[in-house]
């Protein structure tokens, strides 16, 4: 696995995709827990983000990931702007100036993410986050890749763990954002910040 500064551009452009796709079904999700339109925002964070990759040139993996971050924070309702604006940012420090990034780069940037969105939404495991797929799954992959799996089995064994992880979220309480409202009643329904993050990580592993 390599990829260069035109693959993650076309890799980013593709999650839009995703998103937009699956847009309803995200903010459904929402509506069962939350304000009901964790989708809608995404979709419409990501497609600005296509907007402003369309028309700009990058030279390095670093400046597209920062460009990504600043503008989903910027147009991103809701607490999944600052979230995943953060994990953007955070990874675009580790690939700054790097024209190629290969699974080790991917990994780190992962755990990058992780740790941006940790001190940013002040949650851990267990909370009912995307950090009850994000972490897991950054886990997994540093383990494969010490014991050399291959970077398409490795993405794939992560996806596998992230859908697992996503189902995992209906069985444990809310607590933070809107659902932590509702206590006990938020068992039974996923977290919708999961499931993007399950998408996202299932189209990277698609587009390898």
């Amino acid at each position: 696995m390599s990829l260069n500064v035109d693959n993650v551009k076309e890799m980013v452009i593709k999650i839009a995709e995703v998103i937009n796709e699956n847009k309803e079904e995200l903010s459904q999700l929402d509506a069962a827990i939350g304000d009901g339109d964790h989708g809608h925002n995404m979709s419409r964070g990501f497609l600005k983000v296509v907007e402003e990759l369309r028309n700009n040139s990058y030279d390095d993996i670093g400046s597209i990931f920062k460009k990504v971050g600043m503008v989903l924070v910027s147009n991103v309702g809701g607490a999944s702007g600052p979230l995943y604006g953060t994990a953007f940012l955070k990874a675009a420090t580790f690939v700054n100036n790097k024209k190629e990034i290969d699974i080790n780069d991917f990994s780190v940037c992962l755990q990058q993410a992780v740790d941006g969105i940790k001190i940013r939404g002040k949650a851990n495991i267990g909370d009912k986050t995307m950090l009850d797929v994000l972490q897991p799954v950054s886990d997994l992959i540093k383990d494969l890749i010490n014991q050399k799996y291959l970077a398409k089995e490795i993405l794939n064994k992560a996806v596998e763990l992230a859908f697992q992880k996503v189902e995992f979220t209906k069985e444990i309480v809310a607590k933070k954002g809107r659902a932590s409202y509702l206590g006990q009643r938020s068992i039974g329904y996923k977290d919708p910040g999961a499931y993007s993050s399950y998408l996202i990580l299932k189209c990277i592993s698609e587009n390898i």
